[in-house]
């Protein structure tokens, strides 16, 4: 079966940290394009974060941008997301997925999702 699996969700303090992982079954990650999303209760899915083909150009969505850092390890066919000084509107589940049609995460593009991971920041 083709998908990610997400895992690292959790509850944090405002201000910590967490490393989400996105590990991937039945493919490899270095041929697509990964994204982050995340969806807050009630909300739209919403990009986070872009990591195109090697060599790897990088996107951020501006709520996230000198927060987070996207990486991919080849090796582990995994692709982690570094979340630094979370806020309380980081709250939400964090899904990865590969653009199956193109380089830059469009949400149409998107496919082999995975079930997610819940991420809860308060105090």
């Amino acid at each position: 079966q083709l998908e990610f699996v997400e895992s690292g969700g959790g509850l944090v303090q405002p201000g910590g940290s967490l490393r989400l992982s996105c590990a991937a079954s039945g493919f490899a990650v270095e041929e697509y394009a990964i994204g982050w999303f995340r969806q807050a209760p009630g909300k739209e899915r919403e990009g986070v974060s872009c990591i195109s083909r090697p060599p790897g150009s990088i996107n951020y969505a501006a709520s996230v941008e000198g927060r987070f850092t996207i990486s991919r390890d080849n090796a582990k066919n995994t692709v982690y997301l570094q979340m630094n000084n979370l806020q309380h509107e980081d709250t939400g589940t964090y899904y990865c997925a590969a653009d199956l049609y193109g380089s830059r995460c469009r949400f149409r593009n998107m496919g082999y999702w995975g079930n997610g991971t819940l991420v809860t920041v308060s105090s």
